[in-house]
């Protein structure tokens, strides 16, 4: 598999995902999976400036994620798959067989959030999407970087 990462950061590219990482992974191409993102081309021009020249970078609706992750899949590349909510990775996850772990990076307070780890912040609801996405199979856990050891869903939501 080639989809190295899937990750949940409401920052979405930033040092820490494309060095921390893109270098400890290998990533060749980020997927940034945003429905009003995918839409905007001023925003998609500020994010691509944080990406090094080495990395492509793609930009898909949560749709459009869901019908390409077979080709994501079976790249020759290595790909990190980026999304800013809980709401889309479950929307993105629902029947695709080819996400087998979310990775929860860094989902900071807002309005409604408490804290579940750190660098997690999460709704109740948003809790309950995530351990609904465990229970059907997909290995949710929390890691901020690369070095730190993954914590278990059971352990945070």
């Amino acid at each position: 598999m080639t989809i190295e990462l899937v990750r949940l950061d409401d920052r979405l590219i930033h040092g820490q995902v494309v060095v921390g990482w893109g270098n400890a992974l290998g990533i060749e191409c980020i997927v940034l999976v945003d429905d009003e993102i995918s839409h905007s081309k001023w925003e998609q021009d500020i994010y691509a400036m944080g990406i090094p020249g080495n990395m492509n970078l793609v930009f898909a609706t949560v749709a459009e994620a869901r019908t390409r992750m077979s080709e994501f899949r079976d790249a020759k590349y290595k790909i990190a798959v980026l999304l800013r909510s809980v709401k889309d990775a479950v929307r993105l996850c629902d029947g695709v067989d080819a996400i087998r772990s979310v990775n929860v990076g860094g989902l900071h307070m807002s309005e409604g959030r408490r804290e579940r780890l750190p660098y997690v912040y999460l709704t109740d609801e948003e809790a309950s999407m995530l351990h609904g996405l465990a229970e059907r199979g997909v290995a949710v856990s929390a890691q901020d970087v690369p070095s730190a050891a993954p914590v278990p869903a059971a352990d945070f939501l």
